[in-house]
């Protein structure tokens, strides 16, 4: 095969596609809340616990696919789980029961779950740590990609064919997607088109061990003893739960609250997916910019943290306010700040972990951002039954302060674990 330049890049966006995919799957059950809620009578408690059975599985797989895929590795490991997440979103267009639903959504998290670990893991291998970044901004944006592209195209098929075969559209892109990865990833060390100057680049910029000092279990039970694996637990598991918030609620609440049509869901509801990936970038940029100037790395990322948490108090206001239009900018305002903050809590692990337990803390972290946010789901659907939208927005608001805090306390600049 002929080398190819920039072979990390392409990398990169690859996973990106496979991060916009991963949303769509998701995201079509939410998108088609408010025909399906009416169609099966569902009140909020019950759409909360359909919800909440994804995360619960999508968390579990965020530690067990962790770890997996740090035994055989990225490219086959991700192509599994996206046959697996393919398959099921398929399925889902076939369940007529609140049963159903809650089924098939557990087995979509099994398959899902495997999606940012493994990302994580290929983003170690192939990047200098002063791009690690922007990389894991490329590919998590394809999150907030996904969402839009799910607001505004899941409607349409649903009006146009019907929702059963919103799922079955959503399911195909995985296998367009499978092909595409097959062919660009290989593991950095065999690859068969990477140049030697881009190898060169790669191991030169990498401050990161490539493999830890203990062997078998040891290294996974050395991981539960460091303080900065539970800084990057609790900064995921008290920022996670804004995202799925606004992700799984954003369209009912448009039709609740706001009395949004199906057609206006669609025209309106991808703004804050466009925040999100702006955010992405923007934590991103603003950490690879301030490391090129001197900065320490972990120092930069916490930085980004600091002033990223502080937007998302906009959503406190945009639960009071009583213009639907600037509910959505303020929503939107939110997503961003919390956009850029993801994107450091993401890069976290290849900052400060060896590449062989990379996907496995951010499996770990993963797992306590999923239970919180499963949790927090539950209790979305409660209170709005009782009461209102309003204290799920003001906990959303405030959380990522209480995560800032934990980064700042819990993360410590020194060499990776098993140097």
């Amino acid at each position: 095969m002929k080398p190819k330049k920039r072979l990390r890049w392409w990398i990169a966006w690859t996973l990106f596609f496979s991060t916009v995919i991963n949303y769509i799957n998701r995201q079509t059950l939410s998108v088609l809340a408010p025909v399906i809620t009416q169609q099966f009578h569902l009140n909020h408690s019950q759409l909360s616990w359909v919800f909440s059975c994804f995360q619960l599985s999508y968390a579990g797989m965020w530690l067990i696919g962790g770890v997996l895929l740090d035994i055989i590795g990225t490219r086959i490991g991700l192509a599994i789980a996206v046959i697996w997440w393919s398959i099921i979103s398929m399925l889902t267009g076939l369940a007529n029961s609140l049963s159903q639903f809650a089924i098939f959504r557990f087995l979509l998290g099994i398959g899902e779950g495997c999606n940012w670990p493994g990302a994580s893991k290929a983003v170690a291998e192939w990047f200098p740590a002063k791009e690690r970044g922007i990389a894991v901004a490329i590919f998590d944006s394809g999150s907030s990609v996904g969402g839009a592209v799910a607001a505004i195209t899941v409607p349409w098929v649903a009006i146009t064919l019907g929702w059963r075969y919103a799922f079955v559209v959503s399911g195909v892109l995985g296998f367009l997607w499978l092909a595409l990865w097959l062919r660009v990833y290989y593991p950095l060390n065999r690859h068969p088109r990477l140049t030697s100057e881009e190898r060169e680049l790669i191991e030169a910029g990498s401050d990161t061990a490539k493999v830890s000092a203990r062997a078998g279990a040891g290294r996974w039970l050395t991981l539960l003893k460091d303080s900065n694996t539970w800084g990057i637990v609790l900064g995921r598991s008290l920022t996670d739960p804004i995202w799925w918030f606004y992700v799984f609620w954003l369209p009912q609440y448009l039709s609740d609250a706001r009395g949004f049509s199906l057609k206006q869901i669609a025209a309106f509801a991808w703004i804050p997916f466009v925040a999100a990936d702006i955010g992405n970038f923007t934590g991103g940029l603003t950490s690879g910019f301030l490391i090129k100037r001197g900065m320490s790395t972990l120092r930069a990322r916490k930085w980004v943290c600091v002033v990223s948490c502080l937007p998302v108090i906009a959503g406190i206001p945009a639960a009071r306010t009583h213009n639907a239009y600037i509910a959505l900018a303020l929503i939107a305002f939110a997503v961003w700040g919390y956009a850029s903050w993801s994107t450091m809590g993401l890069t976290f692990p290849s900052d400060l972990f060896p590449q062989d337990v990379v996907a496995s803390v951010t499996g770990v972290s993963g797992l306590g951002a999923g239970l919180v946010s499963a949790l927090f789901t539950l209790a979305v659907g409660k209170l709005v039954d009782r009461f209102s939208y309003y204290p799920a927005f003001f906990a959303a608001a405030t959380m990522p302060l209480l995560a800032t805090a934990a980064v700042l306390i819990l993360l410590r600049p020194r060499q990776a674990v098993g140097r």
